[in-house]
Formats: structure tokens, sequence, C-alpha cells
């Protein structure tokens, strides 16, 4: 059994740049338009040079989006985590309340990042491309739900294809709402028109 990855200091000072870089990012993306602002715009902005800035992100997607990888798993982990005599619909949607969790940490700089990627051609087509990752992630989770796995099929693929689309859904009435509806609710909704019957 090997031991988990130990989190060094190096790491979370890292980790502590990244968010800072993303932070001034967005609030650069917010005022001037995605389309309107480059990487060297982005490193003058923060207070470094261009070479320290391409370090920690590689594209300016990657600086709204880099967040968006990390939520693949945590899905597919919130999933497995849930109750054995769960059914696979209802596991996929409270496993989901793990990546609207920071809606209601931060709804205003949630708000401004949603608008953004889907007010940008560039940041939605990226998403889409990320979330299409998800979607193997968290049907495979899917298959592991039980003892011993289930074989992948057809209609596990569909319905972790279907969960994420009702996710982006909600968030899209969500954001058109300017955030006034209860994002909850709106996926509680979207799950139950899906829900078997």
């Amino acid at each position: 059994m090997t031991a988990p990855a130990r989190t060094t200091t190096r790491d979370i000072a890292r980790a502590a740049v990244r968010a800072e870089l993303a932070e001034v990012a967005l609030d650069l993306f917010s005022r001037e338009g995605f389309d309107n602002v480059t990487i060297g715009d982005l490193a003058e902005a923060a207070g470094v040079s261009r070479s320290t800035f391409l370090r920690y992100f590689g594209t300016k997607e990657d600086t709204v989006l880099g967040a968006v990888d990390a939520r693949g798993d945590e899905l597919a982990d919130a999933l497995r985590a849930r109750p054995d005599g769960e059914d696979d619909w209802t596991a996929i949607r409270r496993a989901l309340d793990t990546v609207i969790e920071p809606y209601h940490q931060d709804p205003a700089k949630a708000l401004a990042m949603t608008r953004l990627v889907m007010g940008t051609p560039a940041l939605r087509a990226r998403q889409i491309e990320r979330q299409h990752d998800w979607h193997s992630v968290l049907a495979e989770a899917l298959a592991g739900r039980t003892d011993p796995p289930r074989p992948m099929t057809l209609a596990l693929s569909v319905r972790a294809a279907a969960a994420l689309a009702c996710l982006n859904i909600a968030l899209g009435y969500w954001t058109a709402s300017d955030g006034q509806l209860d994002l909850i609710a709106l996926l509680d909704e979207a799950f139950a028109a899906l829900a078997p019957r």
C-alpha cells in the first residue's frame, strides 16, 4: 500500500500564487473583456514577469478554468463516497453538491466567472472540452459503485452526460437570474425532469 502524497510547503506556496494570479486575471477579464487582455497584460497587472506568469498558467483560458480540472476528480470521489443503497441518479445529484459549493461560498465571484465563461466562446469551448473528460470519469465512478464493479455500459455514459447537462442548464438559469434563483433548487428541478418514473 502506498502512502498518500504529502503536501509540501512549496506546493502550498505555489497554490497560493496560482490563486492570486487567477484572481487578478478574473478581475482584469471582467473589466476589460477576455479577448482584450493579453498574457503580458495579466503579468503586468499581477506585478510579475511574463515568463513567471506562464510558469503558473500556460494559456489565458487556464487562468479562468484551471480550477475546473480538479473538479472532475472531486466529483467522481464524491460519487464513490455516496451510500451503497442510493440509486445512481440520486447519487450523482448529491455528488454534484461538491461542484456547486463554490457558488455558495462566494456567489459574486462565481457569478462573475460563470458570466465570463458563458460569454466568451473560447472559454465556453474549453469548458465543454474539460467537462467531456468529467463525463468519462463520472461514468467510471458510477460503474465502480457496486461490488463487483459493473461493466461500463451505454446507460452509465448517458446518466453521466445527462447529469452534466442538468448542471450546465441549471447554471445557465442561475446566471440569467443574476444569481437570484437558488442554484440547488434549479439543479434539483433539472434532475427531477429526467428522474426515472
